[in-house]
């Protein structure tokens, strides 16, 4: 099966990743500095939302909108939920390690490790959730450079976000984390193969939904765990500081 990517789509992909990254980092970053414990789990879940929902599994789905297939296809709705909860969970887990007391190369690694296989794991669990008359089969050593590119290039933008302040510092390492949420993206891409079926499968007990309508679902959801992510960023820099 020849499939085309619509480049306006795989753009806008990538601009979701790095946007759902920096408001992640703009908040983690800030987690070991002077805050009462509450405040400190409240902004690591709500980075680990913004990270896993909105820079991880919302790219995803654009990056599938942007592929152009000739044959129908739609997503298990179980399936899919299944994956915004991988990559949210496992980017919580990794930014409570990395982001709970002083920072150290020890806490990064896992925390890389972790994030990477949220990306991959995410990805891998939609790609899973397709419903569409072919069967997908990987080669193996794609699919392992795939799960590399999200562990490295999630070092890379954890180690400049923590070690790098400032405003473009954070940029900075917004674009290297969409860096790895996209070439993870489409790396596993270029490691799936189609074999035409003819039969399409069933969606399961609670139904499937459309390209068209996950893609609208996907930026309403973006959109608002970003703009979430970013107000309660606001909030956490301009209240007082209390003693831990």
């Amino acid at each position: 099966m020849l499939d085309q990517y619509s480049l306006p789509l795989v753009a806008l992909s990538y601009v979701i990743s790095v946007l759902g990254s920096f408001a992640a980092l703009q908040l983690v970053t800030g987690i070991a500095e002077a805050v009462v414990k509450a405040d400190r789990r409240r902004a690591i879940a709500f980075a680990g939302l913004a990270m896993g929902g909105g820079a991880i599994w919302s790219m995803h789905f654009v990056g599938m909108m942007a592929m152009k297939s000739h044959m129908p296809m739609s997503y298990d709705v179980i399936k899919t939920l299944i994956s915004i909860v991988i990559a949210v969970a496992a980017c919580t887990g990794g930014l409570a390690i990395v982001g709970s007391g002083r920072f150290t190369l020890d806490k990064l690694l896992p925390t890389s490790i972790l994030m990477g296989a949220g990306v991959a794991g995410m990805h891998y669990m939609g790609m899973e959730a397709m419903l569409m008359p072919a069967s997908i089969e990987y080669n193996l050593n794609i699919l392992i450079i795939s799960v590399v590119i999200a562990v490295a290039a999630s070092f890379a933008a954890l180690w400049m976000a923590f070690h790098l302040h400032g405003f473009w510092q954070k940029v900075g390492s917004a674009l290297i984390m969409g860096v790895a949420v996209c070439g993870m993206h489409y790396t596993g891409m270029a490691a799936a193969s189609y074999r035409h079926t003819g039969l399409m499968p069933d969606s399961g007990f609670a139904g499937s939904l459309s390209g068209d309508y996950l893609g609208v679902t996907t930026m309403m959801i973006s959109i608002a765990i970003i703009g979430l992510t970013l107000r309660v960023n606001h909030w956490y820099r301009n209240r007082p500081l209390l003693p831990q």
